[in-house]
């Protein structure tokens, strides 16, 4: 029996491994600036932790073999009290494990979300509600509109949707859409806000996921790098129809950008 235990745990100890280092559920192509500082941190976490878990599976799936049953033969077991040595030892390997990763990612963190979006960055409002997304941009004046709770109307879409009061001045060129569109190479100020539940705004390729709760304007930034068509997904559970909540990320040439936003704010007329 120890030697079958062996042989289970250590084909799932080297299955598991190889779906790990031939990347077969990993993330798409990474289409922003820090898309490769995050890879590049992920890659490192799962090396050094690998390595913990296949040694830790290796020596589980010997002991099992090794202290297996021996019936008659076996000798009898020894208790041990612990080896204070070993324990510290093992406690410090992973306090500096778990610490120096921190230290690695603070820089990442910070750049997410300690620093400020730069001055010339495009503002979009992202606000989720059961079960969508839409996105507001302030238009020429640089300014979002008024929005009140009571104005709300989801069943509208759009403006209605999110509630902007019509009679403020700074809303008549705002632009609302289903489909979040961007310029490359641009820095994307992005404004988190929730309407009913936490939702969580995840866009894979940009390596950018942040949740959006109620009552909080939270912002964070990103640059996209390549241009094509994104998939947005709420990764957090957020009601029965949480599984069709996403979105499109469209991210186009400062040109078409310019274009597109001229055109909605032609139709607003």
């Amino acid at each position: 029996m120890g030697l079958v235990l062996l042989v289970v745990i250590w084909l799932i100890t080297f299955i598991s491994a190889y779906f790990f280092l031939a990347k077969t559920w990993w993330l798409p192509v990474g289409a922003s600036a820090a898309a490769a500082g995050i890879d590049h941190h992920f890659s490192t976490t799962y090396i050094l932790m690998g390595i913990v878990f296949v040694a830790a599976q290796l020596a589980l799936g010997f002991f099992a073999w090794k202290y297996r049953d021996r019936g008659a033969t076996a000798r009898q077991a020894l208790y041990s009290h612990g080896h204070n040595g070993l324990e510290i030892t093992w406690t410090v390997l992973t306090l500096v494990l778990f610490v120096g990763l921190n230290f690695m990612s603070s820089s990442i963190w910070a750049s997410e979300r300690f620093r400020p979006a730069v001055s010339d960055a495009v503002e979009v409002e992202v606000t989720g509600m059961q079960f969508a997304w839409y996105f507001r941009y302030p238009g020429p004046d640089g300014k979002f509109g008024a929005t009140k709770p009571e104005l709300e109307d989801p069943s509208s879409g759009g403006e209605g949707a999110i509630g902007l009061d019509t009679s403020d001045p700074a809303s008549k060129d705002d632009v609302v859409t289903g489909t979040m569109y961007v310029p490359v190479n641009r820095e994307i100020d992005v404004i988190l806000r929730a309407e009913d539940v936490i939702h969580s705004f995840f866009v894979p390729a940009m390596r950018f996921k942040q949740d959006a709760v109620p009552g909080l304007a939270i912002h964070m930034h990103f640059t996209p790098i390549a241009t094509g068509d994104y998939e947005i997904a709420c990764s957090q559970l957020c009601g029965l129809g949480h599984y069709k909540m996403h979105g499109i990320l469209r991210v186009v040439s400062q040109e078409e950008f310019d274009k597109w936003i001229a055109a909605r704010e032609a139709e607003k007329q």
